[in-house]
């Protein structure tokens, strides 16, 4: 058997996995605005930004001042948007989950979107079936950045944190991969967003700008 870094590949879904912000989070999310707050817009930069900090709900919470009625009217919105409308999954994906396997690894997903929806993704992109999925349909308070999906990873399936590689394009993946000492890499492919790739490269020994380095640094011969 083939040289194995880590028994476990940790993966976000959206930007990191899929295509998904450009072509299906950030379309419905101005759907939604247009319907809720006429005349607001958020650019698709500004939205990864407020996505990465202070997060999605946060900021919907906290700057937008959504009621909770207009907190289910965005839901609501969303899940319609993304019930008809697939994303792509990045070029190189595919190897690198397809090597991980071959190797005797395994794969898992820890989201903010879904677990209906990342599964038909995965399927609809021909990629392999995750082991396990952790997504949206959480209660709040396991979500990530809470670590509860790495601690009933390492519970089930008998991992320790060094087995572990969280793979994420955003901070809330790296706070829940910092505070159970899980390898964290960040996933640069995405997006060019200055202060968001500054933060990465400065706080993450590993950064990746394509797939195919992350490829070359899982699988690559030393």
């Amino acid at each position: 058997m083939s040289r194995l870094r880590y028994r476990c590949l940790v993966l976000d879904h959206d930007d990191t996995v899929m295509d998904s912000t450009r072509l299906i989070h950030h379309p419905a999310f101005e759907v939604f605005l247009k319907k809720v707050r006429p005349g607001v817009t958020v650019s698709l930069e500004e939205y990864f930004r407020l996505n990465f900090h202070p997060g999605f709900l946060e900021y919907c919470e906290q700057v937008l001042r959504l009621t909770p009625a207009e907190l289910d009217r965005e839901m609501q919105v969303w899940t319609e948007y993304v019930a008809t409308h697939v994303p792509r999954a990045f070029p190189g994906i595919r190897e690198i989950m397809a090597e991980q396997l071959r190797r005797g690894g395994s794969i898992a997903v820890v989201s903010h979107s879904l677990r209906q929806n990342i599964l038909r993704d995965f399927r609809a992109n021909r990629l392999p079936e995750p082991s396990m999925v952790f997504g949206w349909e959480l209660p709040r308070a396991q979500r990530k950045p809470n670590p509860f999906a790495l601690d009933r990873l390492m519970a089930c399936m008998d991992l320790d944190p060094a087995d572990m590689l969280v793979v994420d394009d955003l901070k809330p993946g790296y706070d829940m991969a910092k505070q159970r000492r899980v390898p964290f890499a960040a996933a640069g492919w995405a997006y060019d967003v200055p202060e968001i790739r500054a933060f990465l490269q400065q706080n993450c020994p590993l950064y990746f700008d394509t797939t195919e380095g992350l490829y070359e640094y899982l699988f690559g011969e030393e």
